[in-house]
């Protein structure tokens, strides 16, 4: 799945945060309700208008986030 179809990122919503494409929803609420425990059977009943593939578009953009993130730890002395 691309998630690119799914996800957009609009300077003129949430001040440019990605959302599922169309809607408000920020991908930061999806990853924050799964973290909490929430199942994706619980996301579908309380937001109607978000698919199961927009949900797991919303992991898709944090794996490949978390992908091309790099870190560069800092020496300690």
């Amino acid at each position: 799945m691309d998630w690119r179809s799914y996800i957009a990122a609009d300077p003129a919503v949430l001040v440019g945060k990605p959302v599922i494409r169309g809607t408000r929803i920020a991908v930061e609420h999806v990853l924050e309700l799964l973290a909490s425990g929430w199942t994706e059977q619980q996301i579908l009943a309380n937001y109607p208008g978000v698919s199961i593939e927009q949900i797991r578009a919303c992991l898709g953009y944090a794996r490949e986030t978390v992908h091309e993130e790099r870190v560069f730890p800092l020496a300690t002395t």
